[in-house]
């Protein structure tokens, strides 16, 4: 069973990118252990609300979801309906909004949400233009307190593609600290995690 789910998964993933790769940005969900990286750094003690973006079929969903306080807010934005429908699904209860990440102050703001203690990222950011990466940065600076987690990761092989050396500029430029983690191998592709504090 947990097999025919994870195919199932993927197919969707395929369906996704090749309905609009500059948008999903991968073939395949990624996997526990890019997911386990992506949480282990969050400050739980500090994290009273935190918004996911892009998070697909929900593999770093499930890992937020296993760590996360009872007190923490946790948020979904995805633009693929079928995504979200996947998402409502299986994590029944999560709120999950068809939104772009551009709407989240937006979003916020109609949940009563002042400031955000952590977002974490599955957006394709080198298949973003200068222009996509500036807009989305811009938005997560706007609800990211100070002092707030941003994580999000990058494909290895994305590291040849001038979009991604521009990505990493741009972190610089946004964040107090930005590290990256050493590379997951047991990922497909292989990939490594960003994590940035603001």
């Amino acid at each position: 069973m947990p097999l025919l789910k994870s195919m199932v998964e993927s197919a969707r993933f395929l369906r996704e990118f090749a309905r609009a790769p500059g948008v999903t940005g991968a073939v395949a969900p990624s996997s526990p252990y890019l997911a386990e990286k992506i949480v282990e750094w969050i400050d739980w003690e500090t994290t009273s609300t935190l918004v996911e973006w892009g998070p697909g079929t929900g593999s770093f969903t499930k890992a937020i979801l296993e760590r996360k306080p009872a007190r923490c807010r946790y948020l979904a934005m995805e633009v693929s309906q079928d995504m979200c429908d996947v998402l409502r699904e299986r994590f029944p209860g999560i709120e999950v909004f068809r939104r772009s990440v551009t709407d989240v102050a937006e979003v916020c703001e109609h949940e009563c949400i002042e400031a955000v203690d952590c977002v974490v990222c599955g957006l394709p950011w080198a298949a973003f233009s200068d222009a996509m990466q500036t807009e989305f940065l811009d938005a997560l600076t706007c609800v990211l307190r100070p002092g707030g987690q941003f994580t999000t990761f990058a494909y290895v092989h994305g590291l040849a593609v001038p979009a991604a050396h521009r990505f990493r500029r741009k972190l610089d430029a946004c964040f107090s600290e930005v590290a990256t983690t050493d590379t997951v191998w047991l990922n497909v592709p292989p990939a490594f995690v960003y994590r940035c504090r603001r």
